[in-house]
């Protein structure tokens, strides 16, 4: 398959965040300091750099700063830095775990360095996304009907290097037989969410990988190619995962994280905000002021 890296800096870069924030190579209860044992309010939350991770990750920012007191630090990562960086203590949470197939890898890279408190959101999907204009149904079509690769010059737009869905995107050519004449185009969330909306606006071809909740579907009449071989699997959920340790050092957060969840509606309000105008703080705040019973029920 052929593929345009730029990984090693991209990780470089995130691993040297992380650590710079304070790993801790021992047990993994020190990463911020407890509120249990009398300690400042702090956590650290580490996000990749995905419309839907954004939104969520900012309403738990918002909630914990305005209802719960604590000091928020954001660490924005690549997908294995933030795996790793809660493993290591040098993160404390993260609500971007996509499970059981997307970070499949990743959490059993940690077994039994992080706790996985479960799903906060059900209900995603994951696969190759195209226009409805285009006249193409299933993934086996870009290996039956040669039209279909020439109109995108055989090129799928990606996101981040080191992603789960580019690490699936990655099997579904080698397990089609495309390895050898497409190339998965290694770029952003934001980057192919533009090219998307270019080729859209000009009604042009375009295969990009792609994943539900997302703001896309509800600006653009788009629609999941068939993937008769299952390789992105079934439907997942994005999970909340923690240090090991956190439920003694910051019990009320611990609290919080466990019993948020919401749904990809909820999700959804929030990203078309930030992709109208709104800044991701803002567009968080605004949810949150809105919905003060779901709210208080992660708080009681």
């Amino acid at each position: 398959m052929k593929k345009k890296w730029n990984v090693f800096a991209a990780v470089a870069m995130s691993v040297a965040l992380l650590a710079g924030c304070g790993a801790n190579n021992g047990d993994n209860s020190g990463g911020s300091d407890g509120n249990g044992a009398g300690g400042k309010k702090e956590i650290k939350l580490a996000y990749v750099a995905w419309d839907s991770e954004i939104a969520s990750t900012h309403v738990v920012k918002e909630v914990l700063e305005t209802k719960l007191g604590y000091t928020v630090d954001m660490l924005q990562v690549d997908a294995g830095p933030m795996w790793s960086g809660i493993a290591d203590g040098s993160a404390d949470a993260m609500v971007a775990a996509w499970l059981p197939t997307t970070h499949e890898s990743y959490l059993q890279d940690n077994e039994g360095k992080v706790e996985d408190l479960g799903p906060n959101l059900e209900g995603t999907k994951l696969g190759l996304v195209v226009p409805a204009y285009m006249d193409v149904t299933s993934i086996e079509d870009l290996v039956s009907d040669a039209a279909v690769g020439e109109g995108v010059k055989h090129t799928i737009t990606g996101i981040e290097p080191g992603a789960g869905l580019m690490m699936k995107t990655e099997s579904v050519l080698e397990e089609y037989g495309l390895k050898d004449d497409w190339t998965l185009l290694e770029s952003s969330s934001a980057a192919m969410t533009q090219a998307l909306e270019n080729a859209y606006k000009k009604q042009e071809p375009i295969i990009v990988t792609g994943w539900t909740p997302h703001w896309k579907f509800a600006k653009m009449d788009l629609k999941y190619l068939e993937d008769p071989k299952g390789v992105y699997g079934q439907d997942e959920q994005i999970h909340t995962v923690v240090r090991n340790g956190l439920k003694d050092a910051q019990p009320e957060a611990y609290a919080f994280l466990h019993k948020f969840n919401w749904t990809p509606e909820d999700m959804a309000a929030v990203m078309i905000d930030i992709v109208e105008g709104a800044s991701p703080e803002d567009a968080a705040k605004a949810w949150v002021e809105a919905n003060g019973d779901k709210v208080d029920a992660w708080l009681e």
